[in-house]
């Protein structure tokens, strides 16, 4: 049979268009690359370099070829809707669009599409990029992303990454050749894509907090750290000071008017005001802007103030401030700790000890269950590093519950209150491995007697089990536990205990076998 390719054009004219309107949003006018791939494209069709070579009906591809300088093999797989090239080219190359275009001239003039997209060509990127300042750079931005962001159209999870990466191949074409400028650029342009898509994704109400999301930010989070470690190795030029001011705005804006995660949020603001701003009168001037700013926000702003008075060093205003902290608002003010131990160790118990009462119904009714361990043990390691009296003490190991059993056991041992350490373990029961993890062995050594109740719980707990294997464990429980007796100078104890355990349990010939085995007596 003939290969009719009007008749493939017709039966596909959706996914030709949904195609054609990814190009015509990515590919920018204004950009000269861009603008040379369209031309060839367009060129290719009218040339008659597009060749059809066959259809498979049963499995829906096509394959063609295109003649150019190099001959590419272009396969479009309709059913699983993807297309490909044999091209060096990783993204969207002139050979798919001539192909796509040459199935659209069956369904529409090829001459329009062309004319529709170039009329889109608002500024040229070029002449953006010679006006250096922080008002072209923006423009350059605007302009990418308005060919990527297309009207009110919510962005797909899975596609937040590639997203901004597109967008950042397609600035990095503009950057500066001076090496002094290229890591001031690559930062501008990072927040000022990020906020670019961020704002988006709020107004169009596309997912925010999923992993897809996260995964992307956390990417270009790490990408900044490289940018702020470059920056801070070179001296600053006189005429880069305009761009740093766009940037103070630029992450603020991120972190007051952006909606969504909002701890990530906070943490690219105080990287900057960490590592990169760095002069005192900036402080007062962003600290004035903070404290003026009322817009609606997921990020707490009585938490912004706080980074400013431990950038100067103003532990006064830091413990009036902190008056009115809200045990939601935790996760900023941990971010916040981190912060103050790298610019103002002093401020840090400050911090700290202003959190505390508020740390129970943080851990224990806004954290979730899964992550209650983990914040425990990080939170654990900041405390450990400040001076606490005995009640601060109590308290924050009160508020940790049954997910602070390990540094309670130290604090225990620390004071050599060992009854109450025996004591949280049965409240807490767990295992003799934890146990063992938690100072068992410290505890046998200074008070043996308060081991026993211990032993005797997990022992039982193993015969319970009903299995030889659980019976040879409950019997090394049991040695551990003869052990302990005697140490504790209860060798009459033991020796009753045992005898009352193996009359309890006559009836469990495998444990009368393991205990006669174990030599208990």
């Amino acid at each position: 049979m003939a290969l009719s390719i009007s008749d493939v054009a017709r039966r596909h004219s959706a996914f030709i268009q949904a195609q054609l309107d990814i190009m015509e949003r990515t590919l920018q006018p204004a950009s000269q690359e861009d603008e040379e791939l369209v031309r060839r494209a367009v060129f290719s069709v009218r040339n008659k370099s597009v060749i059809f070579e066959r259809f498979i009906p049963y499995k829906e591809i096509l394959f063609a070829a295109v003649q150019d300088v190099r001959p590419a093999e272009v396969t479009i797989d309709f059913d699983k809707g993807n297309i490909t090239c044999t091209c060096s080219q990783t993204q969207q190359c002139r050979h798919q669009l001539g192909v796509l275009l040459g199935l659209y001239q069956y369904i529409g003039s090829v001459q329009d599409w062309a004319s529709k997209w170039r009329a889109k060509k608002n500024v040229q990127l070029d002449l953006l990029a010679t006006e250096r300042s922080p008002e072209s750079w923006q423009y350059m931005v605007d302009e990418v992303l308005a060919h990527i962001l297309h009207g009110n159209e919510r962005i797909e999870s899975y596609l937040f990454s590639s997203t901004i990466e597109t967008a950042h191949a397609k600035l990095r074409r503009y950057m500066p050749f001076e090496r002094e400028w290229q890591p001031l650029f690559k930062l501008f342009m990072e927040l000022a894509v990020l906020n670019k898509i961020w704002a988006h994704l709020n107004k169009t109400n596309s997912p925010v907090q999923n992993d897809y999301f996260e995964y992307a930010i956390d990417k270009r989070f790490d990408i900044i750290c490289g940018l702020v470690e470059e920056l801070g190795a070179k001296s600053r030029l006189f005429a880069t000071d305009p761009f740093y001011d766009a940037i103070q705005e630029s992450v603020r804006e991120l972190l007051c008017q952006q909606k969504g995660i909002p701890t990530k949020r906070l943490n690219f603001y105080l990287l900057l005001w960490d590592k990169v701003f760095t002069e005192k009168n900036r402080y007062k001037q962003e600290l004035a802007i903070i404290e003026n700013i009322r817009v609606e926000t997921d990020f707490p702003l009585q938490a912004a103030p706080t980074i400013f008075y431990i950038l100067l060093k103003n532990d006064d205003m830091l413990q009036l401030h902190l008056k009115d902290i809200q045990p939601e608002q935790l996760s900023s003010y941990l971010s916040i700790v981190q912060f103050s131990v790298n610019q103002h160790r002093e401020a840090t118990p400050i911090l700290l000890k202003a959190i505390l009462p508020h740390l129970a119904p943080f851990i224990h009714e806004i954290l979730a269950p899964q992550q209650r361990q983990l914040f425990v043990k990080g939170i654990n390691k900041f405390y450990a590093e400040i001076d606490l009296n005995e009640q601060e003490e109590l308290m924050l190991y009160a508020a940790f519950g049954r997910y602070g059993i390990q540094p309670y056991s130290d604090y225990l041992l620390k004071k050599e209150r060992f009854e109450e350490w025996a004591a949280l373990h049965q409240l807490y029961p767990s295992s003799i491995p934890y146990l063992e993890a938690c100072g068992l062995k410290t505890v046998v050594t200074a008070a043996p007697s308060v081991t026993l109740p211990l032993y005797h719980y997990y022992a039982l707990e193993e015969v319970r089990q009903k299995s030889r294997m659980n019976y040879k464990q409950a019997v090394r429980i049991w040695k551990a536990m003869k052990s302990a007796a005697k140490k504790a100078g209860k060798t009459t104890y033991w020796t009753n205990y045992i005898e009352t355990v193996r009359m309890q349990y006559k009836r469990l010939r495998a444990l009368q076998e393991e205990l006669d085995k174990g030599n208990l007596t």
